[in-house]
């Protein structure tokens, strides 16, 4: 599947500069600061843990004071957020800051030691490129998103800034190099921003597929992302021998992210090494407010965080057991509660995705959850995989919630690029309302409506409407896009009053019908003119059981009179499906 399932990170980096003084280590933003001389020139130590100690907002001083009164030292903090990242190898350390006046909450990061790699870390190589002769179609996943029909109204806009939190991304790639952001990016492995010039690159393979579903650039060859014409910035959460995404890395990414002026960034993880965190467990406890704290400092400098909801097929809403955490040491099977997150994809403001296959369908693999999924895009599933961008200049398919997740961090830069001024409240409500409604399949484990529900939220996201629809054909046109519901066995009608079309309409009159429907095969569509008179548009063989319709008929009306008011007439036949008219429109 992908990093969604297991966990993982990735790497931003941002311009070289000298090295902090006494440490060796590259320059990070004020907000964090360096480790101490004396870690640095003692080096790793075995039996060393990170930990999380959150206090008030503002200045950690007093907290980074304690911190080495008690046998740790400050790796990184963040004031703006009241977080502390501590190395200590000291079994007593968590316990010995709970008690320290000021300090909130403290809490180990992961079951197992500190790499080396932290006080030194190593840059990752630029893999050689090869060249493609591989020249853009439209692929499956972007033709069910309209994206394909999106890119010939805009292709977003190269102020839009997508971070990718991942594995890292090959900002040499053919496809990305065009987009590419390399000032803006940065690798947080470990918790703290590492500048230097390449840190930011792919220590695995899945950030840089993700990169390419965002925003590959629109160029001739290769694929084409959601939002080609936007910049792609790459922050490496993800660690190098590992590539798990503990919980200070994602804490630094999203720092970043608020900090250089993210738009949107996409999160195909979840945080290592606790599928879910429990707020009755000191440490996990921690995990959930630091992390939440930092998601919130990037909401509230303008950037939306859209994540993945995860591959173990698991009801979200009704959580029971846990076996696979943690997965950095010996997992243990564990009773949980929905008290009990996945972070960041639970975490308030966050637009969480599941996955579909080549369909109307769920991806096998996908997490669902009523109330807890916001939308769904493709992710693949079976024969149909998303293919991407892979390091090298490469391609290939992957399937996972992970590939879902970029489709609509994709689609939520084409809503920015086309409304400046929206914020992240407003593009995550855009991205449901503007959602093609998706009704639940014959399984008991998906419950709601077909407008919300636990396996597709409000349903999967629309790359046309984020860019503001098609571009009316030539001629006059008369739109409606009220929502008219179509029960079993009705007859309804969704009117357009046509006005300043003088004589009679034309011999090819363009009807445009978006009906959402399952099994189609229960429908009669008519046009209805303004004198009453009837035109057949089709009537659907009782056994065609696809779901909804979307084209375009031509009538010959050229002996009615155009102004008026004309109708769309939807007359449902059987029993067990339903649906609704969601737009519909004339061209005279």
């Amino acid at each position: 599947m992908s990093v969604a399932a297991a966990g993982a990170a990735l790497a931003l980096a941002t311009p070289a500069g000298a090295a902090d003084a006494g440490t060796g280590l590259p320059p990070g933003p004020a907000s964090a600061r360096a480790a101490t001389a004396a870690q640095t020139a003692a080096g790793w130590a075995a039996g060393t843990r990170s930990y999380l100690v959150i206090t008030a907002p503002g200045d950690t001083s007093s907290a980074r004071t304690a911190v080495a009164a008690n046998g740790g030292s400050v790796f990184a903090s963040y004031d703006a957020i009241g977080v502390v990242v501590a190395h200590s190898s000291s079994a007593g350390f968590a316990a010995a800051m709970r008690s320290v006046t000021g300090v909130q909450k403290v809490g180990a990061t992961r079951t197992s030691d500190v790499p080396a790699d932290a006080y030194s870390p190593t840059v990752p190589g630029a893999p050689a490129q090869s060249s493609t002769t591989l020249t853009e179609t439209a692929r499956w996943d972007m033709t069910r998103i309209n994206a394909d029909k999106a890119w010939a109204v805009s292709t977003g806009s190269p102020s839009v800034t997508v971070g990718v939190l991942d594995t890292g991304v090959d900002d040499r790639h053919q496809d990305i190099a065009p987009n590419f952001d390399a000032a803006d990016s940065v690798s947080c492995a470990y918790g703290k921003a590492d500048t230097r010039a390449g840190a930011w690159r792919d220590v695995g393979t899945h950030g840089t597929h993700v990169a390419g579903t965002v925003a590959a650039a629109k160029n001739g060859k290769g694929v084409v992302g959601v939002a080609p014409g936007v910049k792609i910035a790459s922050v490496r959460i993800a660690e190098p021998s590992t590539s798990m995404f503990f919980a200070e890395n994602t804490i630094c990414g999203f720092m970043w992210a608020g900090d250089h002026g993210f738009d949107v960034t996409n999160n195909s993880y979840y945080t290592d090494p606790w599928m879910f965190n429990c707020p009755d467990d000191p440490d996990q406890a921690a995990i959930i407010e630091g992390v939440r704290r930092a998601q919130e400092y990037a909401e509230g400098k303008g950037s939306l965080q859209v994540a993945a909801a995860g591959n173990s097929n698991y009801d979200l809403a009704n959580k029971r057991t846990d076996d696979s955490s943690p997965n950095d040491s010996t997992p243990v099977n564990r009773t949980i509660t929905n008290a009990c997150v996945d972070i960041p994809t639970e975490l308030p403001g966050v637009v969480t995705v599941a996955a579909m296959g080549n369909g109307n369908i769920k991806a096998s693999y996908s997490n669902f959850g009523r109330d807890v999924i916001d939308v769904a895009a493709p992710g693949g599933d079976g024969s149909y995989g998303v293919y991407s961008t892979l390091p090298g200049g490469k391609y290939g398919n992957m399937n996972g919630t992970s590939m879902a997740s970029p489709h609509v961090a994709g689609v939520a830069a084409l809503l920015k690029s086309a409304d400046p001024a929206a914020t992240p409240a407003d593009l995550r409500a855009r991205l449901g309302t503007q959602a093609t409604d998706t009704a639940c399949p014959s399984d008991s484990r998906c419950t709601g409506t077909t407008a919300k529900n636990a396996f597709f939220g409000e349903g999967q996201v629309d790359a046309l409407k984020a860019v503001g629809g098609a571009t009316p054909p030539s001629g006059r046109y008369f739109e409606n896009t009220a929502d008219v519901a179509v029960a079993d066995n009705a007859t309804v009608e969704s009117p357009i009053t046509v006005t300043g079309v003088a004589g009679n309409a034309p011999a090819a009159l363009k009807v445009g019908v978006d009906v959402k429907h399952t099994y189609r095969g229960d429908l009669v569509l008519s046009l209805v003119a303004p004198d009453g008179s009837v035109y057949p548009l089709e009537d659907f063989a009782d056994s065609d059981s696809a779901d909804d319709v979307v084209k375009t008929y031509t009538v010959d009306a050229s002996s009615e009179t155009a102004s008026g008011t004309w109708k769309l007439r939807v007359r449902d036949i059987a029993t067990q499906d339903t649906g609704r008219i969601d737009a519909w429109n004339l061209t005279f």
